[in-house]
């Protein structure tokens, strides 16, 4: 955890002395100083599992599988998990950031489940991880892929 100093934003005087100058409230920007001091004190429970944790997701398909991309930098492959659990697949892993000189080593570690619907066949879904994409494969149970009927018109 980094520390940071704050200092009171000083009235710079010679501008409120000036004829016809409104002096400025020692109220103005409160709301915004204080959105700025939960964000600060809330920041590291929100990097602990909380809002930041979750990452962003693509989700598309086609008429043979439905795709799930994740774009995880600098996470080695060995620290990504990929399970699936009734409905559900979860996402999870941490990236480790080498210790600078005077600190120690850092992790960040993350998680996502996102609800699958009930047309996959879960006991065949693959995982690919290449240049830093996560590309989960989830292929259609034969009766959720489309089917083209054609209908003789008479």
């Amino acid at each position: 955890m980094r520390l940071i100093r704050y200092t009171q934003p000083t009235l710079n005087r010679s501008l409120t002395s000036l004829p016809g100058a409104v002096p400025r409230s020692p109220w103005s920007g409160l709301e915004s100083e204080i959105d700025r001091f939960f964000e600060a004190a809330l920041g590291d429970l929100a990097g602990n599992g909380l809002a930041s944790s979750r990452f962003p997701v693509d989700l598309y398909e086609d008429k043979d599988n439905l795709y799930l991309r994740a774009e995880l930098p600098g996470v080695a492959r060995a620290d990504i998990n990929v399970e699936m659990v009734e409905d559900y697949l979860t996402l999870s892993g941490s990236r480790k950031t080498p210790a600078a000189e005077g600190s120690e080593e850092e992790a960040f570690s993350f998680a996502r489940s996102i609800s699958i619907p009930e047309s996959v066949q879960s006991e065949k879904v693959t995982a690919a991880f290449e240049n830093g994409v996560l590309l989960v494969t989830l292929p259609k149970r034969e009766e959720a892929k489309p089917r083209k009927v054609t209908i003789e018109v008479k």
